[in-house]
């Protein structure tokens, strides 16, 4: 391998991010249990979640929105003010959930720091993740940081014209198939899958790789057997 850029995801691959938007998910469902089941709350929620990713794209703000829509059709338009006003700050808590590094970040970064450039490769809502970023202390590390609207395979060609290298030049690291592996891989990158114990529904994907250029580590730390 002749790479030269390697990427990080940052929700679930850098930091704690699922199981704060499972725990609001949680409170949301509790609230609208009287008008339905807590399972099928859920999957109304999500969705209108995916049905609202063209308009609101990934995020917190419209992950609030999709809330307040999936309350309004739960409760055929009779929730109060008084729930509205709980969902809008359940979305705020959620927008102020401290930053919590996944084990061995800081150690992965330093050691990849001084052979490869490192760069942030994550989809969202630029404020947020920009909140994040720098919550997180980590931003030093990282020659370039992209927050992308989808991560695709036009998403990341862009992100590798960009950075002036082949896309056999790019490494991506990142605990979805979805989002961070398959597309890479698609463009004639490389991608190490680290799994993360809980993934958003709309992330998960079927698939067994078999593809050269494909790693797949359990923990974080075993990337820098592959990559020192």
């Amino acid at each position: 391998m002749d790479i030269k850029v390697i990427g990080f995801d940052a929700d679930d691959t850098l930091w704690v991010n699922e199981p704060y938007f499972q725990n609001t998910e949680k409170k949301f469902c509790t609230l609208l249990e009287e008008f339905m089941p807590q399972h099928a709350i859920s999957r109304e929620l999500l969705k209108i979640e995916i049905e609202n990713l063209a308009l609101y794209g990934y995020g917190i703000k419209g992950y609030i929105l999709s809330m307040i829509e999936t309350a309004l059709k739960v409760t055929d338009n009779t929730i109060s003010n008084d729930a509205i006003e709980r969902i809008i700050n359940y979305g705020k808590e959620l927008l102020n959930e401290p930053i919590e590094l996944l084990e061995n970040v800081e150690e992965v970064l330093n050691a990849l720091q001084g052979h490869y450039r490192i760069v942030v490769a994550t989809k969202g809502d630029l404020l947020d993740q920009e909140r994040k970023l720098k919550k997180s202390t980590l931003s030093h590390y990282f020659h370039h940081i992209e927050i992308m609207s989808e991560k695709g395979e036009e998403d990341y060609l862009k992100l590798i014209k960009h950075l002036d290298i082949r896309p056999d030049e790019f490494m991506m690291i990142g605990n979805s198939l979805k989002s961070d592996v398959i597309p890479v891989l698609n463009i004639g990158g490389h991608a190490i899958h680290v799994p993360y114990h809980t993934t958003w529904a709309h992330e998960q994907v079927e698939a067994t790789l078999d593809h050269p250029n494909f790693g797949h580590v359990a923990h974080l730390k075993e990337v820098l057997g592959l990559m020192l």
